[in-house]
């Protein structure tokens, strides 16, 4: 018989305790998934992510003290195999931007359904990224003209190879790998081994902040 796969470990961080509850109940009607703690501040989070080392932490933005942006920054800095994906309340939430720059993974609404939620801590423990391409565009469209593009686009390209810069623009386009591998007419652990390499180059988490990295120095253009 076959060994079961490990769960997924999950901190829940939120200042209202009801909301705590509410995506512990989501969370144990899974069998894949295991909330390891709770935290109700910033300063809560980043000591139980330290200690307890889970592999996702779900963070509210908005909470007293240090919040959920400098909690985020501080977990992803202090315990780099650990993924947030952060709530928020709306879509055009400067604090959700905010929080993708200090190392999240991901980003969902608070209104999302528990499928959304479980698949989002699904997907950034299997070390992508959730990209929702509506809403991402719009955040970052919103706060690009103040970034600092600098020219640094051909920088960024003599990092690559050809053919990883074409993975990487497909990338910043808001493709999945199934569509940059048929898009290239290459297998799709081809595109996989390019997606990694170009995480590792340019020094990046995960799929979202390679897309903030083509905005922020001219690759991807808004719009």
């Amino acid at each position: 018989m076959a060994e079961p796969r490990p769960r997924i470990r999950v901190l829940l961080v939120d200042d209202h305790a009801l909301i705590r509850t509410g995506n512990s109940l989501v969370l144990a009607a899974t069998d894949d998934i295991a909330v390891v703690g709770e935290a109700g501040t910033g300063e809560e989070a980043v000591a139980l992510a330290r200690a307890l080392r889970p592999d996702v932490v779900l963070m509210d933005v908005r909470m007293p003290g240090i919040g959920g942006i400098e909690a985020t920054r501080r977990i992803t800095g202090a315990v780099p195999g650990t993924k947030v994906v952060v709530l928020t309340t709306f879509d055009l939430d400067v604090y959700a931007f905010e929080s993708l720059r200090a190392g999240a993974s991901a980003f969902l609404l608070k209104s999302a359904t528990a499928t959304a939620l479980t698949d989002a801590i699904r997907t950034v423990a299997a070390g992508d990224a959730v990209l929702a391409p509506r809403v991402t565009g719009r955040l970052i469209e919103a706060h690009v003209a103040a970034l600092d593009r600098a020219g640094a686009g051909p920088q960024l390209r003599a990092l690559l190879s050809p053919r990883e810069y074409d993975v990487f623009l497909g990338i910043a386009r808001g493709l999945s790998n199934p569509e940059i591998a048929a898009e290239l007419t290459l297998a799709l652990p081809t595109i996989k081994t390019h997606v990694n390499r170009i995480l590792a180059k340019l020094g990046a988490r995960d799929r979202v902040h390679l897309v903030i990295l083509a905005y922020r120095h001219g690759i991807a253009r808004t719009g």
